[in-house]
């Protein structure tokens, strides 16, 4: 990915954090707030269910949909609690991603997205990988329970703060800092750009999630 082009995307995923903040401490329950909100979220899931002809996937999209339009109706803080049982779906969901992968006999994660860019694989750059899929196991979790903490005894906007800057800026932060202090500890792994890993991990995590597929007509 050319620098112009990752820069642009920073910029706009900072801008919708922004923005998502701004929306969930003046607005968080007008409808066209929470369609903004909601909306990225449910977009993804129903595109990766038409690709991939997921029923499933497709059903659950109709499911939340029709939560949030009886939430809305209702009136009242109830859209709130969705707002950060949206956040903790996301960060439990890929925390468990990962965690399932450090089964006895499974490949870590993040091995098999190293596996995926180096031509020399070494028993030392194993464990190590295995270990980090561990550390961003432990990432999620603190980011679940941190959040479930912060909703239950500090201010909303405090909440949303955490929610949607601290959180995506910590992500970045661990994601970026590992990869500058690993080649500080281990001079004798073989390098590999920010992006071949942001590709890798795509690959890797579209390798162990299984689509159900319905009949061609």
């Amino acid at each position: 990915m050319p620098s112009w082009r990752f820069g642009a995307a920073l910029a706009a995923v900072a801008a919708y954090a922004l923005l998502s903040h701004l929306l969930m401490t003046q607005v968080p329950d007008r409808p066209w707030a929470v369609a903004a909100l909601f909306g990225p979220l449910l977009f993804g899931l129903a595109l990766a269910g038409l690709v991939r002809r997921h029923v499933p996937t497709l059903i659950g999209c109709c499911v939340l949909t029709l939560v949030l339009v009886l939430v809305v109706a209702r009136g009242g803080g109830d859209v709130n609690r969705l707002y950060v049982l949206q956040h903790a779906a996301i960060n439990g969901a890929l925390g468990w991603t990962f965690a399932m992968t450090l089964r006895p006999g499974a490949t870590a994660l993040i091995t098999l997205m190293a596996e995926r860019i180096h031509d020399r694989f070494s028993p030392e750059m194993r464990a190590y990988t295995r270990w980090l899929t561990g550390v961003w196991v432990v990432y999620f979790a603190v980011v679940v329970a941190l959040s479930l903490a912060i909703y239950a005894f500090a201010p909303w906007s405090w909440w949303s703060l955490y929610g949607n800057v601290i959180t995506p800026l910590s992500a970045a932060l661990l994601f970026v800092g590992e990869h500058a202090v690993r080649y500080r500890r281990h001079p004798e792994f073989e390098r590999a750009t920010l992006a071949q890993a942001v590709r890798a991990y795509r690959a890797a995590t579209a390798a162990r999630v299984p689509a159900a597929r319905v009949n061609e007509p």
